[in-house]
C-alpha cells in the first residue's frame, strides 16, 4: 500500500534499523522529516540479549519508568496493582540494560495510533532469548478507545505470547482486547504526537526508496537511549 504513496526526501537519514551503514536520500520533501531537537542516532540494530527472567512477581515493584530517548524523555506510571507480572518481567529487562540502545520500530498514523518499541533487533520479531511468552493481564473490553491517548501496552503474537515489545498510544486507539495495559504517560505525549505528524515510512522493494506509509518505520528515527525504572 505504502509504494503507491508519495517519495520521502529523507535528508541522508541513516537508515540504522535495518543497516548500520546505509543512507537514503531521494527528491523533494512535501512535509518535515524531522522533529526538532531530536539528535542523531548511534544505535544501531542487534540480537536480543540473554537475561534472565524472574518467574515470582516481584514484591517491590517500580513506579515509574523513564524511557531516554534521542528526542527526549517519555515517563511512564506503572500500573503495578493491575499488571505486576508484566512490571517484574520489564523492570527486570530494564535494569539488565536489555533496552539500551535500541529503535522504536514501528509507527502507526491512521486508523490505530501507536509507536513500538522494544525489539533490539528492530526486525518485529526480536524478544529475550530463551523467553517463551508470558500471561496476558490487565486486558480492556472490547470497545470504542479501549486503548486511548496515553495507554502503554505489550505487543504480541497471540495470547501469553508476551515478551519485551511494547507500544506507546499517543492517540485514542481502538484494537483487540488481546495486549496487557501496564502503564500511562505522564510526559511525553506531545513528543509522541510530533513524531506521528511527521509519519511513517516504508523500502520501496523495487528501487530500494522511500514512501510514506500509515504504517513503517518512524521517518524520525527515535532511539532508546536508556530505560530506567524506580
Amino acid at each position: 500500500m505504502g509504494i503507491k504513496m508519495k517519495k520521502i526526501v529523507i535528508g541522508c537519514i541513516a537508515i540504522s534499523i535495518f543497516t548500520a551503514t546505509q543512507s537514503i536520500t531521494v527528491q523533494a520533501a512535501t512535509k518535515p522529516t524531522s522533529v526538532a531537537g531530536c539528535k542523531a542516532p548511534t544505535a544501531k540494530a542487534h540480537a536480543p540479549a540473554k537475561v534472565t527472567e524472574p518467574m515470582v512477581i516481584s514484591k517491590s515493584l517500580p513506579k515509574t519508568m523513564t524511557i531516554d530517548t534521542n528526542c527526549g524523555p517519555i515517563v511512564i506510571s506503572l500500573l503495578t496493582n493491575k499488571a505486576p507480572l508484566t512490571i517484574t518481567k520489564l523492570s527486570a529487562l530494564a535494569k539488565a540494560k536489555y533496552f539500551d540502545a535500541t529503535f522504536c520500530h514501528r509507527l502507526t498514523t491512521a486508523g490505530i495510533f501507536v509507536l513500538q518499541c522494544g525489539d533490539p533487533s528492530a526486525s518485529g520479531s526480536g524478544n529475550p532469548k530463551g523467553w517463551n511468552g508470558y500471561k496476558d493481564e490487565n486486558l480492556p473490553a472490547d470497545q470504542a478507545a479501549n486503548y486511548p491517548t496515553g495507554t502503554v501496552a505489550m505487543a504480541n503474537s497471540g495470547k501469553g505470547t508476551n515478551g519485551s515489545q511494547f507500544f506507546l498510544v499517543y492517540k485514542d486507539t481502538k484494537l483487540p482486547p488481546d495486549y496487557t495495559i501496564w502503564g500511562k504517560i505522564t510526559k511525553g505525549l506531545d513528543l509522541l504526537n510530533k513524531i506521528g505528524e511527521v509519519g511513517a515510512y516504508k523500502i520501496n522493494s523495487t528501487d530500494n526508496k522511500p514512501y510514506y506509509d500509515t504504517d513503517g518505520y518512524p521517518i524520525q528515527t527515535v532511539e532508546i537511549r536508556k530505560i530506567t525504572v524506580k
